[in-house]
């Protein structure tokens, strides 16, 4: 394990470092005195922060991808961590392990497939059972859901990230399914399986997340469908009706055509595959969020930075109310609420998302972004051609 992890730098605040972390991006800027330097992300498997390095002469040969080893300090811009870089190269191969640089799930992959299959196992709907099957029995693609990403960078973004997603929605589904009872389970979960599945082929994942050029021209919804159709045209006398279903799953799980959505959800379950992703990402973010506040060393009663997936800042309230004596902390056996007031609350959240999405179609900028608007509308208008404005 490598002595310095993102997590590490927000106590070592104005001292000098020297580390390993993976170059996540790179590109050459230039300065108002027409001076280029490097704007960079640093990545290991704890986190990110960002970079940059004035004297670019003093760089050695190194891409975006490569494992890095860095020299600089660590500093405060808008109030936001960053490394202000001296020297950097390209690390040699004996010099670091893969696995200090990628991020992955906190959850064992072989229990989580394990209850993959045992989501499918309860289904009554033989066709879609099949057409589950199809895919997971396929070892390609078996072996990249157990590692794929879910998101290049908001949600999710971790080895195993897309499983997990699709595991959180299952329990969410399951649930909403007990308290709407014109939903039909079986075709709202193959949705849960199979709605982000084009991203296996849409990212790319090593020391970085990235899109592949097939992601970047056809985008994971066309991809999807065309996995969809392949299996389909392999499972004898599939129904045609369940095919137009489950690929409308797939087609409207966005929501909003501006979003990437080539249709809107016209579905009793769409509808719910739609607002229940949504929540799940976004509440993934939060928690993304109150992690990296308390790792920069927040107090309980701040705000965390502008969150622009969000459009706002966040407020931990149980930090909050621990911070000012108020409440103890939730207990973790504390048992669970009633699962039927659970999904009131959770369709609810839903309803309450449509405002940020008004604003994010206004193109509220992030006020302590410094950059200039036209690289803070290209971030914007990357989330909105790839996803969700909460997804890149």
């Amino acid at each position: 394990m490598k002595d310095i992890m993102v997590a590490d730098l927000a106590s070592r605040e104005n001292q000098q470092i020297t580390g390993f972390f993976a170059a996540a991006t790179k590109q050459v800027r230039t300065n108002r005195e027409g001076g280029r330097y490097f704007a960079l992300t640093f990545a290991d498997r704890t986190g990110q922060i960002d970079g940059r390095m004035w004297e670019i002469d003093e760089a050695g040969p190194f891409e975006p991808g490569d494992v890095v080893k860095v020299r600089g300090e660590i500093c405060r811009f808008n109030e936001r961590l960053q490394i202000k870089v001296d020297k950097i190269r390209r690390a040699t191969p004996g010099e670091y392990e893969l696995n200090d640089f990628v991020p992955q799930s906190q959850r064992d992959i072989g229990e989580m497939w394990s209850e993959l299959l045992g989501w499918v196992a309860s289904f009554h709907d033989p066709d879609l059972k099949s057409l589950l099957e199809a895919f997971l029995n396929d070892e390609e693609i078996a072996h990249q859901l157990k590692e794929a990403p879910a998101a290049k960078g908001l949600h999710h973004a971790w080895i195993g990230g897309l499983l997990e997603h699709i595991l959180s929605l299952m329990a969410m589904c399951d649930l909403a399914c007990r308290h709407y009872q014109e939903v039909n389970r079986d075709l709202l979960m193959t949705g849960v399986v199979l709605h982000d599945i084009g991203k296996l082929r849409e990212l790319r994942w090593g020391t970085s997340f990235d899109y592949t050029m097939e992601g970047q021209l056809l985008g994971h919804i066309t991809i999807g469908i065309g996995m969809i159709e392949q299996k389909v045209a392999g499972i004898p006398n599939f129904p045609l009706a369940k095919r137009l279903l489950v690929e409308h799953l797939v087609l409207s799980h966005h929501g909003e055509y501006e979003y990437g959505s080539p249709k809107l959800p016209m579905t009793a379950e769409a509808l719910l595959l739609h607002y229940l992703d949504n929540l799940d990402a976004k509440m993934q973010t939060v928690r993304n969020e109150f992690a990296r506040a308390e790792a920069a060393g927040r107090a309980g009663d701040e705000l965390t930075d502008w969150v622009r997936a969000l459009e706002r800042p966040l407020l931990n309230s149980q930090a909050y109310l621990a911070a000012r004596g108020a409440a103890p902390p939730l207990s973790p056996n504390a048992k669970p609420p009633d699962p039927e007031i659970v999904v009131h609350e959770v369709v609810t959240e839903s309803v309450l998302i449509e405002p940020a999405e008004l604003e994010m179609r206004n193109g509220n900028r992030d006020p302590s972004d410094s950059r200039p608007e036209a690289e803070q509308q290209s971030d914007t208008q990357e989330a909105r051609n790839h996803a969700l404005p909460f997804e890149d």
